[in-house]
């Protein structure tokens, strides 16, 4: 898995070195909503059910080098 600097350092706080590299990786693979910032960047997210929490992952633009990876409390599910 490809990733930035800042996602390797981020990881390492406490309420972020929980999240599994699988999760991650099944995240962007398969994602119940995807979005694209105004940055270009992508947005994906995914119910981790261990957890019951939604993940989101952002990749830069390539689609495949993640820069951030976190549980959003926020997303309630696919947006109508």
């Amino acid at each position: 898995m490809k990733s930035t600097e800042y996602f390797q350092y981020m990881r390492q706080r406490p309420d972020r070195a929980k999240i599994k590299t699988e999760w991650i990786e099944e995240t962007i693979r398969n994602p119940v909503y995807t979005e694209i910032q105004v940055d270009g960047r992508i947005r994906k997210w995914k119910l981790i059910s261990e957890e019951g929490k939604f993940l989101r992952v952002i990749l830069l633009e390539d689609e495949e080098t993640v820069h951030n990876a976190f549980f959003d409390r926020n997303f309630k599910g696919i947006p109508e």
